[in-house]
């Protein structure tokens, strides 16, 4: 439609779901393509959404989408994030030995994390380099977990005009919202205020706040308006019929059924470990972000907003 007829408030937001997020990758692919075909062969992400979050896996898509090049244009194209995970996946989680992997992921996963996380980290020192959250092409959410303060840690360019302290490196808050208890160690680092004031973080996976960041997304968009700053065209805090959202998840295995009979016989060790992945951190992320859909939809269905949002998710082995 016109601009001119129908003025929306777009939101974009992804999962969090660990190596899975090639399939909300290749989606973005697509759907890039696809507006090209509409708006020429420059058309990204960035340019058609006005928010965009990410958790974990996501965070990092959302980084990447949204993070700009030398030229102000974002620095990855959305056909270049699947190919991202396909090269550098196997050194992320590197495997030497199929069998001796499969003994000493397990030990780690009980001694620390299953992974150290350095090679992820030099990526994004490399392709973020020293952008900050102020500098990305459209507003972004990036959810992560304080566990110094037992607290969610949201990284929105929404809070930096009254929390400067927030203003971190892409790079940094990247590899917290990755940073997966018992798959990654907790990321942390330091920023300074406009005083000169240092801010410690001590953060991990942003899947223990929010791995569906939608109603995030939203909350954040829904409270600028509310403080009536004019970041968008008015409109009233109510009216999700101004709203136009996309969720994507990054599937869910629904191959990996536990029997009651047997989990009633796990203790500790098994609902953190069970066949090289830890259930209870599973279950979790599976749940939260189940519920945030099922609450949107409710929502955009009770305001006649339907056709406003759109969750698109994947369910391996469900029939």
């Amino acid at each position: 439609m016109s601009p001119d007829k129908v003025k929306l408030l777009t939101v974009l937001s992804i999962d969090g779901g660990g190596i899975r997020g090639i399939i909300p990758a290749t989606i973005l692919s697509f759907l890039e393509a696809k507006l090209q075909e509409l708006d020429g062969p420059d058309a990204r992400i960035a340019d058609y959404f006005d928010v965009v979050a990410g958790t974990s896996t996501g965070g990092l898509l959302t980084a990447m989408l949204t993070a700009p090049d030398t030229n102000g244009r974002p620095l990855f194209a959305a056909k270049d994030l699947a190919r991202f995970y396909i090269k550098h996946s196997p050194k992320i989680f590197r495997q030497k030995n199929l069998i001796r992997s499969k003994i000493t992921s397990k030990l780690r996963m009980v001694c620390g994390p299953k992974y150290d996380g350095k090679y992820l980290h030099g990526l994004l020192r490399r392709y973020l380099g020293d952008t900050r959250l102020d500098r990305t092409l459209t507003n972004v959410v990036i959810p992560t977990f304080d566990i110094a303060y037992l607290q969610p840690m949201i990284f929105s360019t929404f809070e930096l005009k009254h929390r400067p302290s927030q203003n971190a490196l892409l790079s940094d808050i990247s590899m917290s919202t990755s940073a997966a208890p018992t798959i990654f160690p907790p990321h942390y680092f330091e920023t300074k205020d406009q005083n000169g004031r240092r801010r410690a973080f001590n953060l991990v996976d942003g899947g223990l706040a929010a791995n569906n960041p939608t109603l995030c997304a939203m909350n954040q968009v829904s409270q600028d308006i509310i403080l009536g700053n004019e970041h968008f065209f008015p409109v009233k805090p109510e009216d999700y019929g101004k709203f136009m959202v996309i969720s994507l998840g990054c599937g869910s295995n629904r191959n990996r059924r536990y029997c009651s009979k047997a989990v009633a016989k796990w203790g500790v060790f098994n609902w953190l470990i069970k066949n090289g992945t830890a259930p209870i951190v599973d279950m979790f992320n599976s749940a939260s972000a189940d519920m945030v859909d099922i609450h949107l939809c409710v929502l955009f269905r009770a305001l006649r907003s339907s056709q406003n949002y759109l969750r698109i998710q994947a369910h391996h082995g469900h029939r």
